[in-house]
């Protein structure tokens, strides 16, 4: 996680409207704070002596990207950025190169992609001075970037398409907040950095003494912080959802093994009168709950890969099914099987062959 957030840029971090996180906001009181705009970006690069420079943008993700043959899926992510964003965030070019200062002011029609989008839209091909389609704009390509691979193994960081902001501002709008990737001179600077930006920002935005902060400032910490809680509560919650799952399965299966038992009465009973023992009774239906249980496992595996697949074409997500877990999920099953197939065999063992073969 730390090499992940890391990738966010050395020396870095950001100042944003909204909150980084999970949990009940006020997500109303978060919408009438005021917007980052280039003018604040400026004044921290002009009055914060820690402060080596500041990238503002903005993205918008879902996008689907298109040259006159191909097309990608609808999960790319659109960048708009200036040309700081290139120092800020980390990012390498492999070839070709960054938009500079001259086409982000003139909100020229130039874009630096991903990987996963150059493969994507010209397979075998050098992307350099091809032109693609963003919400039908003709946009040339200048650049490519160096593979990054996924964030914290799930979402892919080469999937993407870096703008002038501006040029992205013509697209999907000015009316939003911008986020800003501000960058220290040093590491040991960034504490400072922060302090001066947080004196700045309450500043220019009138907050009183008492007040708190209008705006939020993540770190690489704070962000770890942030996605460790997260990670946390997904496994604790996953866990909770499977717990539940393998209740409600195994309660379906001794019902299904009772009703069995039931309507096979008289057979366990011919069975019993012609020699079967408890154990082979016993062992007949713990081995019928235990199969159909890993049925419903493997239906289970099926749907799982099934999702995994649709992870991968339409959100982007790296998705992987290791071998052990497909094991795992069909232990589990065979164990669910086999604890609430027990009562239902044990019943069936304990029946009277005389009784049974009355039976209706």
């Amino acid at each position: 996680m730390n090499k992940d957030l890391s990738q966010l840029g050395a020396n870095t971090f950001m100042a944003t409207k909204w909150p980084m996180g999970f949990g009940r906001f006020n997500w109303q009181m978060y919408a009438k704070r005021p917007s980052f705009t280039l003018e604040d970006a400026r004044a921290i690069e002009q009055s914060c002596p820690s402060v080596k420079s500041v990238a503002a943008s903005d993205d918008e993700g879902g996008q689907k990207i298109v040259t006159a043959t191909q097309e990608t899926r609808p999960s790319v992510r659109v960048f708009g950025a200036t040309p700081e964003y290139l120092e800020t965030s980390g990012i390498t070019v492999a070839s070709g190169r960054f938009f500079g200062e001259s086409e982000a002011v003139d909100g020229r029609h130039v874009a630096v992609v991903g990987l996963d989008v150059a493969d994507a839209l010209l397979p075998g091909q050098n992307p350099i001075g091809h032109e693609i389609r963003v919400k039908g704009r003709p946009f040339t390509i200048i650049g490519v970037l160096q593979r990054r691979g996924s964030f914290l193994g799930m979402m892919s960081m080469d999937n993407l398409v870096i703008m002038p902001l501006r040029s992205f501002q013509q697209l999907y709008g000015k009316a939003r907040s911008l986020d800003l990737n501000i960058q220290a001179h040093d590491a040991d600077l960034v504490n400072k950095a922060k302090d001066e930006v947080e004196t700045l920002l309450r500043r220019r935005r009138d907050v009183g003494p008492l007040a708190e902060n209008n705006f939020e400032l993540h770190t690489n910490e704070s962000m770890t912080q942030t996605f460790n809680q997260l990670s946390q509560v997904i496994t604790i919650a996953g866990f909770g959802v499977c717990l539940l799952s393998l209740v409600v399965g195994g309660i379906g299966i001794l019902n299904i093994m009772l009703v069995s038992v039931t309507e096979r009465t008289k057979e366990i009973g011919i069975r019993k009168a012609l020699g079967a023992r408890k154990r082979r009774i016993l062992g007949q239906f713990a081995t019928e709950a235990v199969m159909l249980s890993l049925v419903g496992g493997a239906i289970g595996v099926g749907l799982g890969f099934g999702l995994a697949f649709l992870g991968r074409w339409m959100l982007g997500f790296p998705t992987l099914v290791p071998p052990w877990a497909v094991a795992l999920s069909l232990g589990m099953s065979s164990g669910v099987g086999l604890i609430f197939g027990i009562y239902p065999a044990a019943r069936a063992a304990r029946l009277d062959p005389v009784e049974a073969m009355r039976s209706d």
